[in-house]
Protein backbone atom coordinates (compact mmCIF):
# COMPACT_ATOMS: atom_id res chain seq x y z
CA UNK A 1 0.00 0.00 0.00
CA UNK A 2 1.34 3.43 -1.11
CA UNK A 3 0.63 6.48 1.40
CA UNK A 4 0.44 10.30 -0.29
CA UNK A 5 0.07 13.49 1.31
CA UNK A 6 -2.70 15.51 0.98
CA UNK A 7 -2.43 18.27 -1.86
CA UNK A 8 -3.17 21.86 -0.85
CA UNK A 9 -6.42 22.08 -3.18
CA UNK A 10 -7.23 19.10 -0.80
CA UNK A 11 -6.60 20.08 2.18
CA UNK A 12 -8.63 23.78 0.96
CA UNK A 13 -11.71 21.56 0.08
CA UNK A 14 -11.56 19.46 3.12
CA UNK A 15 -11.64 23.50 4.94
CA UNK A 16 -14.54 24.56 2.29
CA UNK A 17 -16.66 21.34 2.90
CA UNK A 18 -16.64 20.99 6.79
CA UNK A 19 -17.37 24.68 7.29
CA UNK A 20 -20.92 23.64 4.94
CA UNK A 21 -21.41 21.22 8.10
CA UNK A 22 -20.33 18.27 5.63
CA UNK A 23 -19.64 14.91 7.65
CA UNK A 24 -16.75 13.68 7.51
CA UNK A 25 -18.35 10.62 5.11
CA UNK A 26 -19.30 13.18 2.78
CA UNK A 27 -16.07 14.36 2.40
CA UNK A 28 -14.63 11.19 2.31
CA UNK A 29 -17.08 10.19 -0.79
CA UNK A 30 -16.23 13.19 -2.58
CA UNK A 31 -12.69 13.44 -1.85
CA UNK A 32 -12.31 9.64 -2.41
CA UNK A 33 -9.73 9.67 0.92
CA UNK A 34 -10.05 7.39 3.97
CA UNK A 35 -12.29 8.49 7.03
CA UNK A 36 -9.13 8.93 9.19
CA UNK A 37 -7.49 10.85 6.88
CA UNK A 38 -9.85 13.59 6.81
CA UNK A 39 -10.38 13.31 11.06
CA UNK A 40 -6.49 13.38 11.43
CA UNK A 41 -6.46 16.30 9.10
CA UNK A 42 -9.27 18.24 10.96
CA UNK A 43 -7.61 17.39 14.13
CA UNK A 44 -4.49 18.65 13.18
CA UNK A 45 -5.76 22.15 11.67
CA UNK A 46 -8.25 22.54 14.24
CA UNK A 47 -4.81 22.80 16.65
CA UNK A 48 -3.00 25.32 14.16
CA UNK A 49 -6.48 27.60 13.67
Amino acid sequence: MSYHHLTLDERESILVLHSRHLTIRNITLRLKRSPSTISRELRRLSVIG
